[in-house]
């Protein structure tokens, strides 16, 4: 892709890791280097810094049900399973992700430390959800179903949501395919990461996006940048 792409507004085009035909051992391998990436851009700590944010406000006397929406390799349930270890949070971690060639990958890493559905989170509805997230996801996402999957957080999330996503800037649209072929990365991690980039959103973007979701509880919601290049979403209850 072009780096000097025009990016004044997100760019619309699909992603080759979605295609139902790439087989799992090359779907697999993908994702193996989407997690090397997701750590080397510190990925997880904004959905970490959510988690404690939430802590903040009370642990409660039950395990928080927590829900990943597009949990891919299963890396972010993985960090956040660690995370309650370590402040003594109990978890009852559930990851729902539309491509079944996903459930495999994660199961590998997460073992019994989550439990994994292949299907779509609208089927979730109504099971007591404490917290909903997801990282890397909205971007995939049509304008319709992203107002959709804006409402579900907001109706079933009792304590609160985060979007973890990209920030449609310049140098990391330019700058990925160097730092994916640094990382000896699947060609389809260098030529997605850059699309994904373009197909991220911008603050006033995400303003617009969220009045017309939820136009009583949008001005309680958090915009904020994370280093490098993440731009995030939260409401915290």
């Amino acid at each position: 892709m072009n780096p000097f792409t025009s990016l004044r507004v997100p760019i619309i085009r699909e992603e080759e890791m979605d295609a139902a035909e790439l087989p799992p051992e090359r779907y697999a391998r993908v994702l193996a280097d989407l997690s090397r990436i997701n750590g080397l851009t510190m990925a997880p700590r904004p959905t970490l810094g959510f988690l404690d944010r939430v802590r903040a406000r009370g642990i409660g006397d039950r395990p928080w049900r927590i829900l990943d929406v597009g949990f891919g390799a299963g890396d972010m349930l993985a960090r956040i399973a660690r995370w309650g270890d370590k402040r003594g949070v109990a978890l009852d971690l559930v990851g729902v992700d539309l491509n079944r060639k996903s459930e495999a990958v994660a199961a590998m890493r997460l073992g019994a430390r989550a439990r994994l559905i292949t299907g779509d989170f609208r089927a979730l509805a109504g099971q007591g959800w404490d917290i909903i997230l997801s990282s890397l996801v909205t971007h995939h996402m049509t304008p319709a179903q992203r107002t959709e999957f804006l409402r579900f957080m907001e109706g079933e999330a009792a304590r609160g949501w985060l979007v973890n996503d990209l920030h449609r800037r310049r140098l990391p649209f330019a700058g990925f395919p160097l730092l994916a072929t640094l990382a000896l990365a699947d060609p389809i991690v260098r030529r997605d990461g850059q699309l994904s980039v373009g197909r991220s959103f911008r603050r006033a973007e995400w303003r617009a996006m969220l009045a017309e979701a939820l136009p009583d509880t949008a001005g309680e919601c958090r915009i904020f940048r994370s280093f490098p290049y993440r731009l995030c979403v939260e409401h915290i209850r």
